[in-house]
């Protein structure tokens, strides 16, 4: 019998109505629930965030724990498209990756430094439904 992997965790910025909707997003286009989160306001968000070198204090923070490992920028949100089950998100996420790094980094820095005055900022994190809180860290 195989071992089961554990699901790979997105460390996300709670507060934030773009990094929510990214959330969302995942939850409905990921029914295999490949994918767990923790917002980086939380406990284990944060933890998460120090133990792979980045600042939980960031707007920068986004981080792809994913067998072990720590992805950021682009290659996280190019790697989570490519993990998804349907074949247009993982076209995306590959499409992402032809993009040299160099002019796909400074972008997502850009818009992940002005995220709450493009897209909105909430006074509380984003709240699962009840159907989808096992895929929350505390």
């Amino acid at each position: 019998m195989k071992p089961e992997h554990a699901p790979s965790v997105i460390v996300f910025d709670g507060v934030c109505l773009l990094c929510s909707r990214w959330v969302r997003f995942l939850l409905k286009y990921d029914p295999a629930a490949h994918y767990h989160f923790a917002a980086m306001q939380s406990d284990s968000g944060r933890a998460l965030l120090l133990a792979h070198g980045l600042d939980p204090d960031s707007p920068l923070s986004f981080l792809l724990v994913q067998d072990g490992h720590g992805y950021t920028d682009s290659a996280a949100i190019a790697r989570v498209l490519r993990g998804l089950d349907q074949r247009r998100w993982r076209g995306l996420g590959w499409a992402i990756l032809r993009v040299p790094s160099w002019l796909r980094d400074p972008t997502y820095r850009f818009v992940a430094r002005h995220r709450y005055r493009i897209f909105g900022q909430s006074r509380s994190c984003y709240l699962p439904a009840p159907a989808q809180r096992e895929r929350f860290m505390p």
